[in-house]
């Protein structure tokens, strides 16, 4: 296939969320003005291997920057990590006349948009749409910051039940392997214990913590719980305490895909937009295979190969942060 791009495609993969309509928004709307024609590919690349494709318009896009979710739709597709699946996905892009490519989505997205590319030699351009904000080459992922945003306001709630009761809440987030919203949701709500899957949990010193702040009458108490925990999540860690202190009062909650959904945070809108732009600017002058994100206030474009090679990591820093804040 040439390189020089005339047409896109733009799709969602993986999980949703919050910001990926300001994402595509942004992508139909600059590929417009460069003189691209624009097709939204529905369901991700199941939508594209099924030619589920449609031509965008200015106006497709309009009054969508506010609502969550994906107007595009998404969807994990196992057969496009299989080669016949991609030999398939080609030869619908052939048919359509579409000679470059947008995803939006998480890592595991970027890996099958990786190969796909190499096989096929497809100029792609990804963008980190994620709650988890474990993708490398970037300080923010589309979505994280409304997650993030929908956790503390739900966390502020359950700590006045907590106070109101003298007991301990252990809340489970989202993020699957991911820390980072444990982490940030934790220290924005004066959690007492913040347990995310990058470190090891050590049940002792939780059970020592605990016992130690009883010691000081210090009887409402939080600990924040990323799905992925070793433990197996809140549940898991709270038969875990119970074992240990009997006496204790506490309760789990599991705050599950209220994390994902709702109106995009206004951090979530712009970064989603100026990613969305930059992504098309990179078809137009011929930047291919990279991955958009931003460091430091400037756009930072990766290789999509490292990008899905490699995964965010939580600095020892915030650990720290963590340990004296809480104690």
């Amino acid at each position: 296939m040439e390189k020089k791009v005339s047409r896109i495609g733009v799709l969602t993969s993986g999980g949703d969320s919050p910001g990926m309509n300001a994402a595509i928004r942004a992508v139909v709307r600059t590929g417009i003005y460069n003189d691209l024609e624009v097709y939204g590919i529905m369901r991700g690349f199941q939508g594209l291997l099924e030619n589920d494709i449609y031509k965008m318009e200015s106006r497709s896009v309009a009054n969508i920057i506010q609502r969550g979710g994906t107007i595009l739709k998404t969807a994990r597709c196992k057969d496009f990590f299989k080669p016949e699946g991609r030999k398939k996905a080609y030869d619908v892009l052939v048919k359509r006349g579409i000679n470059g490519l947008v995803v939006i989505g998480g890592d595991g997205s970027f890996r099958g948009a990786v190969d796909f590319s190499n096989e096929y030699n497809i100029p792609v351009i990804g963008i980190a749409g994620t709650i988890d904000k474990d993708i490398y080459g970037t300080d923010f992922t589309i979505g994280f910051d409304t997650a993030v945003n929908t956790a503390v306001e739900a966390i502020d709630k359950i700590r006045d039940t907590a106070d109101a009761h003298d007991r301990l809440f252990i809340i489970e987030v989202m993020g699957r392997e991911a820390g980072f919203i444990a982490l940030h949701s934790g220290i924005a709500t004066g959690a007492e214990n913040i347990l995310v899957p990058e470190r090891k949990t050590n049940l002792e010193d939780i059970i020592n913590s605990l016992q130690e702040k009883e010691r000081r009458k210090k009887l409402v108490n939080i600990i924040v719980v990323a799905e992925g925990d070793e433990n197996g999540g809140a549940t898991n860690i709270a038969a875990l305490i119970k074992e240990r202190l009997p006496l204790i009062e506490a309760r789990v909650c599991i705050l599950g895909h209220i994390q994902r959904g709702g109106a995009p945070s206004c951090l979530d809108r712009l970064i989603a937009s100026r990613m969305g732009y930059h992504a098309v600017e990179c078809l137009v002058e011929g930047r291919y295979n990279v991955f958009v994100g931003i460091q430091h206030n400037k756009m930072n474009y990766v290789p999509l190969e490292k990008v899905s090679k490699k995964r965010g990591t939580i600095s020892e820093e915030w650990m720290k942060i963590v340990k004296i804040l809480a104690s």
